[in-house]
């Protein structure tokens, strides 16, 4: 299974790249959002991946962060959704956004990515509700970062560039973390951490708990 994979940039279209790893070329399909992160052709980058074996085709897939990744391969286990689907909705949100969609049930939101129909949107996130936690704990690990199986990484003749963390991720899995440690319900504290996210864009991991735990006070 390829895993990670770190290259030179052949070339580039609107929804893969061609990644050179001495002299082997990746075929690498992403989400717009996803390429629109990626540096330019020539230049050195990393992405997590994950291979597509079907009995006609396979497929390799890129991801920024680990919890993209994560988010693709639970968006694909929903029936009806293939990578296409996944990559669109990945692509319309990010993996915050997705992990704050299905946390907060909202699948209007899930609905606005491309090709994406209300009773699909509805699915996922019935399907997947109870998985939103788990993702979101894995906060925003760029693919540049230690970790995940590498396939052959070149010699350094320029520096990896890591993309950009989302914003928010890394507080989100913190503050969700501090509220399982104080025994919230992994779903509540999901959907409490999500919430307060989107009403406090940017904030850090204090902030984001104390918004947190007001959602989640008694009410009355």
């Amino acid at each position: 299974m390829i895993g990670k994979i770190t290259g030179r940039i052949e070339y580039r279209t609107t929804d893969h790249v061609l990644i050179d790893v001495r002299g082997v070329g990746y075929l690498v399909y992403c989400s717009e959002r996803t390429m629109a992160a990626l540096p330019g052709v020539g230049e050195v980058t990393a992405l997590y991946t994950d291979l597509q074996v079907r009995e006609d085709l396979m497929q390799l897939f890129g991801f920024q962060t680990l919890a993209e990744k994560e988010w693709h391969r639970l968006l694909t286990s929903v029936q009806g959704v293939g990578a296409k689907a996944s990559l669109a909705i990945l692509g319309t949100l990010g993996p915050d956004g997705v992990s704050r969609a299905i946390a907060l049930g909202d699948w209007n939101a899930v609905k606005a990515a491309k090709g994406i129909g209300p009773k699909i949107a509805q699915r996922v996130v019935l399907d997947l509700k109870d998985k939103a936690p788990a993702v979101m704990a894995m906060g925003g690990t760029p693919a540049a970062a230690q970790g995940g199986e590498v396939v052959e990484v070149i010699e350094p003749m320029a520096p990896v560039m890591a993309p950009p963390i989302p914003a928010n991720a890394s507080a989100q899995a913190e503050a969700l973390s501090a509220l399982g440690n104080l025994g919230y319900a992994p779903g509540d504290a999901a959907g409490a951490v999500a919430q307060a996210a989107a009403e406090n864009e940017g904030a850090d991991t204090p902030t984001l708990i104390r918004a947190a735990l007001k959602l989640l006070a008694p009410k009355g």
